[in-house]
């Protein structure tokens, strides 16, 4: 069963399970490894950008409206090489 909004559009949830389900069926009887981060990666990074666009890449107001701490913000931003060391 799909979950979709009042508009009738998939949830995002949704989206990455089926995201995931074509992942399972590509790697055939290749075994995976670290899942969870791989996931979390290719959500995170986006989500971060487009937070960071939306505020005119003001750090405080991104970090208040992603919920997190601005010097977390800092140290996301610095791994997936969205500002220099």
């Amino acid at each position: 069963m799909t979950n979709s909004n009042s508009t009738g559009q998939i949830s995002l949830s949704d989206k990455v399970t089926k995201t995931l389900e074509i992942y399972f069926n590509n790697l055939q009887e290749e075994s995976t490894c670290d899942l969870y981060e791989m996931v979390i990666q290719q959500v995170e990074k986006p989500l971060i950008e487009f937070v960071l666009e939306k505020t005119e890449y003001n750090q405080t107001q991104s970090a208040q409206m992603l919920g997190i701490n601005r010097n977390t913000l800092r140290k996301k931003m610095l791994k997936y090489k969205l500002i220099e060391s």
